[in-house]
């Protein structure tokens, strides 16, 4: 009975760190997201189709050869499906996240008491004359 009482405790402590419940956040977004997706892509299909048909979907688009009949269509609308969801990925997560980390590279943090080894980019303390990485002389700062 003494191991109930750890077991919950340990599951506790499981739950409550922060890449856990970073992932339970992440997964209520994106579940919210894909809609937000499924909509755009409905757009962009409806878009796509004004010069055609009234039909905003390819899905119906097929050849037949003998007795197969080949749906194409569905793999064009998935298609634009992932074309949409990159282009958006790219443009609303991933590049404002490379802008913001180039912005923190490019200026050090004043009150560092590291620095980059000028030999093998390890950080090293400003007041070392040896790098512990590669063993290079550097001058103190």
């Amino acid at each position: 009975m003494a191991d109930k009482p750890k077991a919950i405790s340990e599951f506790k402590d499981f739950v409550m760190q922060g890449n856990v419940i970073d992932l339970a956040v992440a997964v209520i977004i994106a579940t919210f997201f894909g809609a937000v997706v499924k909509d755009v892509v409905g757009l962009v299909l409806s878009l796509l189709a004004i010069p055609g048909k009234s039909s905003h979907s390819f899905s119906t688009l097929s050849f037949t050869i003998g007795h197969g009949v080949f749906l194409y269509g569905q793999l064009i609308n998935d298609a634009i499906t992932f074309v949409v969801v990159a282009a958006v990925v790219f443009f609303l997560v991933v590049r404002p996240v490379r802008t913001l980390l180039a912005r923190r590279q490019a200026n050090p943090d004043p009150e560092s008491t590291d620095r980059a080894c000028p030999q093998c980019l390890s950080d090293i303390p400003k007041a070392a004359s040896r790098c512990r990485f590669c063993t290079a002389e550097v001058q103190p700062v």
